[in-house]
């Protein structure tokens, strides 16, 4: 039997994770490597990118481990390799491989006061017309200039044209082919506050505004391309093509099958990425989001516009770990469905600031409406309640902006496991809201696109029947109570804000 398999490596925050996939979307083997986060300063968030590099190879050597042990020996048999990664997070190297400071990791909050200085200089508006995006330092441009600006040697480096740019897909590649590639994909570049989504090229404007005019950058590509070869320092006996590159939030688009205009996903994890598929259109928004690439192939481009939660999952790990309320995140679905409601108590999960539509990112969380008669139980349910509302502000922002109904949700993270959320969200929204049953979606993406560059997928049509939801909530009976609560939030978000 001649077997065909994809080799997919998802470079995440917290970790790698390494997928192989058979041609029917099946995962066959896989591994998960945790890696490491620094953090030197309040606000500040690094991880090495030596570290980055060598926990990616740890994480593909177990997965090729148990591909050998359960598949097959025949290495030959995976055919190529997609890579989807942590979108923000850069790496500044020298033309040797050499890193010459850490990476600054998405989550990193040091450019604060440079956003504000820039958009005192009425930059913005130039910044959202060319890149779609807004100026805020979770976008990795401003957090280049902050170490331009307090770093004399990278400063000079930069100046004298030896710094190599690039978000983690640009690194891996430049180490995977011993600096033979030096290039990133579309939905990556986009993510800096300096490519221009218009003619798909570094915009030299602001580059010059930034101050950043002789930084070396990658070669954007569409992201699914034939981007090198590598053997991952000699765990394939040959090299083997490397056929896509894609931002992790993009990847899981299109892995649930965002195939359309209308179509949409969440991905609920830590925080909470929202992406709505606007097809060829690019929609600037007036409401808090910023417009990106979807996905996009050589002969296609799909846009998208979307909103970023800034706390999701987070909060229940809050109330766990830091307040003690419960044990166990799976405990919260059985308590919250034990009460009726919350009581009028409302969490608004600001810890590290409000994202989309609001961004109003010196927010403090608050919980609202407590009285005499509230307990844990209705702490926790008003918590596990922020997530569907958050995700509605989002969704309802976009559909103003676009024009464009949602169709459907897709979901995925962790928290697609409380059953109680995903009805909730069901009700709120007033559609279907699908989980395809997998968590690597942001691998089984990249895997797809790297198929599809290769022949091994004819078209969408055929991954359209490789991706079929396994988990769906409808809208039920509880929508008016639902709506009635949404609006007690909506007043208690005014309120904080």
């Amino acid at each position: 039997m001649n077997e065909t398999f994809i080799l997919a490596v998802d470079q995440g925050t917290s970790a790698t994770k390494t997928v192989v996939f058979d041609t029917r979307s099946r995962i066959v083997a896989q591994a998960t490597e945790p890696l490491k986060s620094y953090f030197p300063q309040p606000g500040f968030v690094e991880q090495d990118p030596l570290e980055i590099y060598q926990n990616v190879l740890a994480s593909v050597k177990e997965c090729l481990n148990q591909y050998r042990e359960a598949v097959s020996q025949d290495m030959a048999k995976i055919k190529t390799c997609g890579i989807s990664n942590q979108r923000e997070t850069f790496v500044l190297w020298d033309h040797s491989g050499q890193p010459i400071s850490n990476a600054v990791v998405w989550q990193c909050k040091r450019s604060v006061e440079i956003c504000n200085r820039l958009k005192k200089s009425d930059l913005e508006k130039e910044v959202k017309s060319r890149t779609g995006l807004i100026i805020d330092p979770y976008f990795s441009g401003t957090k280049i200039i902050w170490l331009y600006e307090n770093d004399q040697r990278i400063r000079n480096l930069i100046n004298s044209g030896k710094v190599y740019f690039g978000t983690i897909d640009a690194w891996l590649l430049f180490k995977l082919t011993k600096g033979e590639s030096y290039c990133t994909d579309y939905t990556n570049a986009c993510r800096t506050l300096f490519f221009n989504i218009n003619d798909l090229q570094w915009d030299k404007y602001l580059l010059d505004k930034f101050n950043l005019q002789y930084l070396n950058l990658p070669q954007p590509q569409p992201s699914s391309h034939l981007y090198g070869q590598s053997d991952f320092e000699g765990l394939f006996p040959k090299k083997i093509n490397i056929s896509a590159m894609i931002g992790d939030s993009h990847a899981a688009a299109f892995g649930e099958g965002c195939f359309s205009a209308g179509t949409a996903k969440a991905t609920m994890g830590t925080g909470s990425s929202i992406l709505l598929n606007t097809g060829s259109k690019k929609v600037q928004s007036e409401h808090g989001m910023v417009t990106t690439i979807c996905w996009n192939m050589p002969n296609r481009i799909d846009y998208a516009l979307e909103g970023i939660i800034v706390t999701c999952g987070a909060t229940i790990n809050w109330l766990r770990d830091q307040l003690g309320l419960f044990a166990d995140n799976h405990q919260t679905q059985k308590i919250a469905q034990s009460i009726e409601n919350t009581n009028g108590v409302y969490l608004v999960p600001s810890f590290s600031g409000l994202g989309a539509p609001h961004w109003k990112m010196d927010a403090k969380a608050a919980i609202m409406g407590l009285n005499l008669g509230c307990d844990k139980k209705h702490i926790i349910r008003a918590a596990l309640e922020s997530i569907p509302y958050q995700i509605k502000d989002v969704i309802t922002a976009m559909e103003q902006d676009s024009g464009i109904k949602l169709k459907e949700l897709k979901v995925d993270g962790g928290v697609t496991a409380n059953h109680f959320v995903m009805q909730f969200l069901a009700n709120l929204l007033e559609t279907n809201v699908i989980n395809i049953g997998m968590e690597e979606v942001s691998a089984l993406g990249a895997a797809c696109l790297a198929g599809l560059q290769q022949n091994i997928f004819s078209d969408i049509d055929q991954l359209k029947n490789n991706i079929a939801g396994k988990e769906q909530f409808s809208p039920n009976k509880d929508i008016e109570k639902v709506h009635t609560s949404y609006e007690g939030w909506k007043k208690a978000v005014k309120q904080l804000l």
